[in-house]
């Protein structure tokens, strides 16, 4: 299968597209996974989009959207692929389109996961990270350490980021829904879009999206 995983911050993309990809035997290609393999490889997009990025600009779509090229036309990626992160835009998602065309590709869907917007927050703004080892979080709400802002595993100090602060979050969803939603009804359109609900337990999540998936793939 070929797919999209789309939804806001704090849905749990990065979570699900991991288990999703392992459960379908697909590769996860993301945004984060491709801008980084690229510049460490020092690839000529790598390079070329290093430039942008030590510049403080933003990278041009077309550079993006050539790494992703590049990578779905990998071996490991002949079977399908689980794209997280890419298309961010409506522009992005059209030229995705003339991509698979070329290739004599196509989307088989578009997994949208749906969370609350309260609930983003409420996620996002609760995390608290470890000085000592940033693999260490918890949660105030939902998985709070047993000393308050002290770290469970090695003691070290628990804060909050500068971008997981509530203000950062809205700012983060306003973007979202200014720039990334609007895919959805572009490809609701064409019929890919299947959404359900990213609340509850991750393999709660990942089961309700295999199923949906699974639906849709026999509905086609």
């Amino acid at each position: 299968m070929r797919i999209v995983l789309v939804g806001p911050p704090g849905a749990g993309k990065g979570t699900q597209a991991a288990f999703l990809a392992k459960n379908l035997s697909i590769p996860h290609i993301s945004t984060g996974d491709l801008f980084r393999a690229n510049i460490s490889q020092q690839t000529e997009l790598g390079k070329l989009a290093k430039s942008y990025m030590d510049a403080g600009n933003l990278v041009p779509d077309e550079v993006t959207i050539a790494m992703a090229k590049d990578r779905m036309e990998q071996p490991d990626a002949e079977g399908g692929f689980l794209l997280d992160g890419f298309p961010r835009n409506v522009s992005q998602a059209e030229a995705l389109d003339e991509v698979l065309q070329t290739e004599r590709m196509k989307l088989d869907a578009v997994l949208d996961l749906e969370v609350p917007e309260e609930e983003v927050v409420k996620r996002i703004a609760g995390r608290r990270i470890c000085r000592k080892d940033s693999s260490h979080v918890f949660h105030a709400t939902y998985s709070p350490p047993k000393e308050d802002g002290v770290c469970d595993v090695c003691g070290g100090q628990l804060y909050q980021r500068d971008d997981d602060t509530e203000e950062t979050v809205r700012t983060r969803l306003e973007v979202y829904h200014t720039q990334t939603e609007p895919i959805i009804d572009y490809y609701k359109a064409q019929g890919l879009v299947v959404t359900i609900s990213a609340l509850g337990k991750v393999d709660e999540v990942t089961a309700r999206a295999m199923d949906a998936l699974r639906r849709d793939e026999d509905g086609k």
